[in-house]
């Protein structure tokens, strides 16, 4: 049986080439300088980072980007960027990995969100975050919304990438569920407290042990409270499916009619956690978007996790790597 179910996800790892995700939420550009420490600065208790090289990579629901497009399925990107330098590079970067970005809306209602990660020895020493947060119902946040409604029906699967920054407010939440109510589609969203009274009819939702408790008003100290928060999570949202992911405790998936299902974690190695809820979220929607069922969808994501936290930064995971991973599950 184990081959059986080995050979099944592998083969749904095949499928996911191809699958066209729509991706909305908050763009970022990631940073990262890379160094060696050698010594302690005279000037203060601080280390002294000898910079070796830089790399810039798109970040928050770019990073979803990021790996949407390492598994092989094809992104349609939107968000808010600002009017500028970083907004253009953040573009370019995006468009290097094959998106669509008719949906990035240029604004100078706000500048573009930059994160610096200043590391050495495979650790981080330092970030520095540089933002300036949009109206949540400026022009900028109309003209996005009135952009991604058409696309609905092009998309195998929407992404909701919602990292509190201003993207993803009420209003857009409210026409998606609207729309779904209209004509239903298939949706993942990564929630942030912000907005957990605006999730609404989704596909599935996946929030951290955090924002579960957050969210559902239980404090999830064992299985019992884990079961209650994550049976009021599917009432409050109206949500088909609810993934809570753990850490080291693994996931768990909770399924209207269904009794939760508990998967243990399968990182072997874990170097930087940075971004592991991105790679989650986007081999989730591929799977579904590919076909695959709720629990083959969790799987999937299980393991491309386990890899992604075994590197250093902000990394994702090739759909070799992949389906190497769950050819003996």
């Amino acid at each position: 049986m184990r081959g059986v179910r080995g050979r099944r996800l592998a083969a749904l790892v095949r499928r996911l080439r191809g699958v066209r995700v729509l991706i909305v939420g908050d763009l970022m550009l990631d940073q990262f300088i890379w160094g060696r420490v050698e010594r302690i600065s005279p000037e203060a208790p601080v280390p002294v980072v000898h910079v070796t090289h830089e790399d810039i990579r798109p970040g928050g629901a770019g990073n979803v980007v990021s790996n949407v497009a390492a598994l092989g399925g094809r992104t349609v990107v939107a968000g808010l960027v600002g009017r500028d330098a970083e907004g253009a590079r953040l573009r370019l970067e995006l468009a290097r990995l094959g998106a669509d970005t008719g949906g990035v809306v240029a604004t100078r209602e706000t500048s573009t969100i930059r994160k610096t990660r200043i590391i050495a020895h495979h650790q981080q020493v330092v970030r520095l975050d540089r933002e300036d947060l949009p109206a949540q119902d400026g022009a900028a946040a109309r003209r996005l919304r009135d952009w991604v409604l058409p696309q609905l029906r092009r998309a195998q699967v929407l992404v909701v990438s919602d990292y509190g920054k201003g993207t993803v407010g009420a209003r857009l939440l409210d026409a998606l569920a609207e729309a779904h109510a209209r004509r239903a589609f298939t949706w993942v969203v990564d929630p942030k407290s912000g907005n957990f009274s605006h999730y609404r009819r989704v596909s599935l939702v996946k929030p951290n042990v955090q924002e579960a408790a957050a969210a559902s008003g239980v404090e999830i100290r064992d299985a019992t409270s884990l079961r209650t928060a994550g049976s009021r999570l599917l009432e409050r949202w109206d949500a088909e499916a609810v993934l809570i992911s753990r850490g080291e405790h693994g996931m768990a998936l909770f399924r209207r009619g269904h009794a939760v299902q508990e998967f243990e974690t399968v990182a072997r190695d874990v170097f930087d956690v940075t971004g592991a809820g991105d790679t989650v979220v986007a081999t989730c929607a591929l799977a579904l978007g590919a076909g695959a069922t709720l629990e083959e969808a969790t799987i999937l994501a299980n393991h491309a996790a386990g890899i992604v936290v075994g590197k250093v930064g902000t990394a994702s995971v090739s759909a070799a790597e992949l389906a190497a991973a769950v050819r003996n599950v």
